[in-house]
């Protein structure tokens, strides 16, 4: 049989991984795989897991959300490991997920990785640091990694929208610079996102016909910040029509990125908090990691 590590955030969402345990470890020992359960119970277990113990095994699935993912791939990423993954959404929002369309279903979910075929996906690392799917700042950003976890539990993606609410009053304008494609752009922005995915952060959505997850570039969205009613309206029209190229928003597609802003300038990754730094280097790891998709 064939060994399978399986690592679990037992408080994730509304803790269904932690429901389904015995189920999961049944469903996939009909498959032929042993499993060895890895319970996460503090940041930075699961990269601890899958650098000390991954190699041992021919395949890692965790149950959790895009954070419990995140430190999945930092665990791979870091340690060189070549070991195919399953991911089983469990989290409150699962935007990941949602942009692999993956499904919601737990024991379905299991079922898909165990019929599934291998897919490569591109991995971004921001000053080393390994991101999954988004690196964002601005606007709503803190509410990515702010929100009580008994909150995103019981509301699930509602929770993010309202944490985000209470921010209003203190959003304000980034001045950032970015270099990338040999150009240079500058402005104040209101938001920003460098992302492999469909999804911006749970706040903003791409048009799935322009993101392909394995192309080797990420999509860059820069919203500037609107001095006027009418500038304002223009971006959400841009927005809701997933139309970029309007002049409130610089829209690019880059291999690789140099951000220069305030050091202080707080960002997020795949949802969870990153502190800024005044120089930033974003490269985007072509077909990085093997995921398990059907």
């Amino acid at each position: 049989m064939k060994k399978l590590q399986l690592i679990i955030n037992p408080t994730a969402g509304m803790k269904q991984g932690k429901k389904y345990l015995a189920d999961i470890v049944a469903c996939f020992g009909s498959y032929g795989y042993i499993s060895t359960v890895f319970v996460t119970e503090k940041s930075g277990d699961a990269t601890g897991f899958v650098l000390n113990y991954a190699s041992e095994y021919d395949l890692i699935v965790c149950i959790g959300g895009d954070g419990t993912f995140n430190e999945v791939v930092a665990g791979l990423m870091s340690g060189n490991i070549d070991v195919p993954v399953g991911y089983i959404p469990a989290g409150s929002t699962n935007d990941f997920a949602a942009s692999l369309k993956l499904s919601s279903d737990i024991m379905q979910a299991c079922v898909d990785i165990m019929e599934g075929s291998e897919r490569k996906l591109d991995i971004g690392l921001f000053n080393g640091r390994s991101f999954s799917y988004v690196a964002s700042f601005g606007a709503f950003t803190k509410a990515s990694y702010s929100t009580p976890q008994t909150t995103k539990n019981a509301l699930g993606h509602v929770a993010y929208i309202l944490e985000g609410i209470k921010d209003i009053p203190q959003i304000h304008p980034e001045h950032v610079s970015i270099e990338a494609n040999g150009k240079v752009l500058e402005g104040d922005y209101l938001f920003g996102a460098v992302s492999n995915s469909t999804s911006l952060g749970g706040v903003l959505t791409l048009d799935p016909d322009i993101v392909d997850m394995n192309d080797g570039v990420f999509e860059i969205m820069l919203i500037k910040s609107p001095t006027n009613v009418v500038e304002l309206n223009t971006i959400l029209k841009a927005l809701a029509s997933k139309q970029y190229d309007c002049h409130m928003i610089d829209f690019i597609k880059t291999q690789s990125a140099v951000f220069c802003a305030d050091k202080d300038m707080d960002w997020s990754l795949d949802g969870e908090h990153e502190a800024g730094s005044e120089r930033i280097e974003i490269v985007n790891k072509h077909s990085a990691i093997r995921l398990i998709t059907r």
